[in-house]
């Protein structure tokens, strides 16, 4: 008998339907919610992912509008919120996203006060922060997916450059899960072996590797109109890492405590993720140039929110 992982997804449009297939394809999830504000929708993405059960381990699936179903989760998934229009930037969802999650994140500590949460919805590190002002969450148990896709985007690239597979590149996107993001050079590396210490390494490769990373959504956005298999990926990542305790590296957005001189403002560092939620950040070694961007980035992120609050 399996032992009980409950999940719930607070709204459950393209990337909250994905991320939930995504989940009952990797077969952890016992108990599956799925919160929305149209019921008959939410019924329909319910019966669609039972039809898939036959060929799955089976999961109990809810479909509510009612946040007191999310009681027991292990970790609430937020996806709820408008999504990112061709030619806009995520801090323009800023306005449009703050008043809803006044509204269900109460609602989500309310029924559920000891579950993580997950924010996935954008600007995903300005809403981070915001969590943390709504309800009297402890540290690390809200945290939001971050650069965790930048990054993948961003070893892939690289990995093209120096024919590796991206599992062995280690370099990362820190800062905004947006324009204001920037990459980790400083330490970046294959198996230990600086990037710049190889034959294929260029600044201007790097920085083309970096730019097609950051532009990515954008690019696919134009083509198709949103983005979410990628990111479901990522949440199920992550989800994973919280089912196993896998105590994994990743760069999610927390609220920054002098990190760098920086506090009272959620951004992507890397840090270790398990069963607790965000169970550390990690002090990694920043050049002169990469501090500069981490508190320029931090001032337009606080800015934006001191802004409209």
């Amino acid at each position: 008998m399996r032992c009980t992982f409950k999940v719930s997804m607070v709204g459950v449009g393209k990337v909250g339907a994905t991320a939930a297939y995504a989940l009952l394809l990797d077969g952890a999830v016992t108990d599956l919610v799925l919160v929305g504000r149209d019921l008959n929708k939410v019924n329909g993405e319910r019966d669609d992912l039972e039809q898939s059960l036959p060929f799955l381990q089976h999961t109990n699936i809810v479909a509510t509008d009612d946040y007191a179903h999310i009681a027991g989760s292990a970790v609430t998934i937020v996806t709820a919120g408008a999504a990112q229009e061709p030619g806009e930037d995520r801090l323009s969802l800023l306005k449009k996203n703050y008043d809803l999650f006044a509204d269900i994140i109460p609602k989500i500590y309310q029924a559920n006060p000891q579950g993580l949460v997950l924010i996935v919805t954008n600007p995903v590190d300005i809403l981070t922060y915001h969590c943390y002002q709504l309800a009297p969450f402890q540290y690390g148990q809200v945290f939001g997916t971050g650069t965790v896709l930048d990054t993948a985007r961003f070893r892939e690239e690289l990995s093209k450059i120096f024919g590796v597979h991206p599992r062995s590149i280690h370099a990362y996107i820190l800062g905004e899960h947006g324009d204001h993001s920037f990459p980790l050079l400083s330490t970046a590396n294959i198996g230990g072996q600086p990037l710049t210490s190889f034959s294929e390494y260029s600044e201007q490769n790097v920085r083309d590797a970096y730019n097609k990373a950051k532009n990515a959504a954008a690019t696919i956005i134009q083509s198709k109109g949103a983005t979410y298999y990628a990111i479901a990926t990522v949440i199920r990542t992550i989800v994973k890492s919280i089912y196993t305790d896998a105590k994994t590296v990743l760069p999610v957005s927390v609220p920054l405590k002098e990190y760098y001189g920086q506090s009272n403002v959620s951004l992507s560092v890397p840090c270790i993720v398990g069963a607790n939620g965000v169970e550390k950040t990690l002090a990694i070694t920043l050049s002169t140039q990469e501090t500069q961007e981490l508190t320029h980035t931090a001032q337009i992120l606080r800015g934006a929110y001191d802004q409209i609050k």
